[in-house]
């Protein structure tokens, strides 16, 4: 990935509807170089898709929490299917250190929070969860800052 690649992510995180056409224009380069950076960022899975950035207490998921499951030796694909299975469940990571994923997941209040948890737990597999509530988000998902250095300072690589 070279700068130009990471202004034209820039200029599409800051805009995500941006028409490839326009994005040449902001850019100054062809339509064509565009379309062909964005094919080749997808081809190489950097660039994933488009999806809109959502508000989960918006959409009346207001709680935020992060499991940290031990599950059974051997079961990390099973357990990631039963976790899969639960809408509530955004993301989880395998990890090294205390457990062996890292869960996050989103309820509508506490009661629907221990809903989740006891669906989680009650997967098999599972052993053990330890789940803590988020109380703020001060630094959200973020891509910029790494494409800024891309983009900008030629002594990032």
């Amino acid at each position: 990935m070279d700068a130009l690649d990471a202004r034209l992510l820039l200029l599409l995180t800051d805009v995500p509807r941006l028409g490839v056409l326009e994005c040449a224009r902001r850019l100054g380069v062809a339509r064509g170089t565009v379309q062909a950076r964005l094919d080749r960022l997808a081809e190489q899975g950097v660039l994933g898709g488009f999806p809109p950035e959502l508000d989960m207490a918006a959409m009346g998921y207001g709680l935020t929490a992060f499991a940290v499951l031990e599950i059974a030796q051997g079961s990390r694909t099973e357990v990631a299917e039963g976790l899969a299975a639960i809408d509530q469940v955004c993301e989880a990571h395998a990890t090294t250190g205390q457990g062996d994923l890292f869960v996050r997941l989103v309820a509508r209040d506490h009661e629907d929070l221990q809903r989740v948890i006891d669906r989680v737990v009650g997967l098999p597999g599972v052993l053990r969860t330890n789940t803590s509530l988020a109380l703020t988000t001060p630094i959200p998902p973020r891509v910029r800052p790494l494409l800024e250095r891309i983009a900008y300072d030629t002594n990032s690589r």
